[in-house]
């Protein structure tokens, strides 16, 4: 868990001081960076991966609660972003996006594998594959793609949709391709990618956040807030009162029910012109709120 931590924040550093040193260049480096994991990274990732996946493992009905759980945070999020916070449709959609998009692969497996017991791996693996990743390839896509594309036909808006969302694409792919399309070597490459792409996230992160302090004091707005507390507080008390109202989930479930932002946040706001300032200082505060609540609990 520690060296973990020590990786994060390494990232972080490392994009604060080269928005620092380099300034417009490394904001350039960033969006093309994006464009690298949106069009050509993930969807490969994601072909391969899901290629092999073994998607019955631990399946149940814990994973469609999950699934509820995220559509009533999402609306929770919506409504205060939208009726009490009154904040534009680009800021709303950032809001919903970053609620309903858990680090649960990064972060949530290793911290699964620190606090509980090998055998909760199994399922915490499983939630990432079949509650996170269509929660990333299609419904933030979605959302983003409903809040931008307002007025536009509805033909127009669901070609933006597809167009802009490559690894969705991928991700029908590998689950229709047989195994003999994914050779074991690249589904190792896909796998190593997971990780490695998260690193990379964070140092995106990092030039984010230091260019957005250039001109003001970063701070945790009400935004950012309502992010947090629907995605860390909300989201896992939904899902232990959903199963207490239908039947027991696996331990791992509501670790992952309660992770930080997802780093591919990022990618969906760079994909539809988001808010990346409420993006990034979400995923930051949220992830520093994790890994302190991670090393805390690790060390009990």
């Amino acid at each position: 868990m520690l060296a973990l931590t020590l990786a994060i924040a390494a990232a972080v550093a490392a994009g604060a001081g080269a928005q620092r040193g380099l300034g417009e260049r490394a904001e350039r480096l960033t969006r093309r960076l994006l464009d690298l994991i949106l069009y050509a990274a993930l969807p490969f990732i994601a072909f391969f991966v899901l290629a092999r996946a073994d998607l019955d493992a631990g399946a149940g009905v814990g994973l469609g609660l999950a699934y509820a759980m995220h559509a009533a945070a999402g609306l929770v999020a919506w409504a205060v972003a939208a009726r009490v916070l009154r904040l534009s449709p680009r800021a709303t959609a950032t809001v919903i996006v970053t609620t309903i998009m858990a680090n649960t692969g990064f972060l949530g497996v290793p911290l699964v594998s620190v606090l509980l017991t090998e055998e909760q791996l199994g399922p915490a693996i499983t939630y990432d594959a079949v509650v996170s990743a269509p929660m990333f390839f299609v419904v933030a896509f979605a959302v983003a793609a409903a809040f931008q594309t307002r007025g536009e036909p509805a033909a127009a808006r669901v070609r933006t949709f597809i167009v802009r969302n490559p690894p969705l694409i991928a991700v029908i792919g590998g689950l229709l391709a047989p195994d003999s399309l994914a050779p074991q070597l690249l589904v190792d490459v896909a796998r190593v990618g997971v990780v490695a792409l998260a690193p990379l996230g964070f140092f995106i992160v990092g030039v984010q956040l230091a260019a957005e302090a250039q001109g003001t004091t970063l701070r945790l707005s009400p935004p950012v807030a309502l992010v947090i507390a629907c995605r860390m507080v909300l989201a896992p008390l939904l899902l232990i009162a959903l199963a207490a109202l239908t039947v027991d989930v696996p331990d791992a479930y509501l670790v992952q029910a309660a992770m930080p932002v997802a780093v591919n946040t990022l990618v969906v706001a760079h994909a539809y012109d988001l808010d990346r300032a409420i993006a990034a200082a979400a995923l930051a505060w949220s992830t520093a709120i994790a890994l302190i609540g991670g090393l805390a609990a690790g060390m009990l």
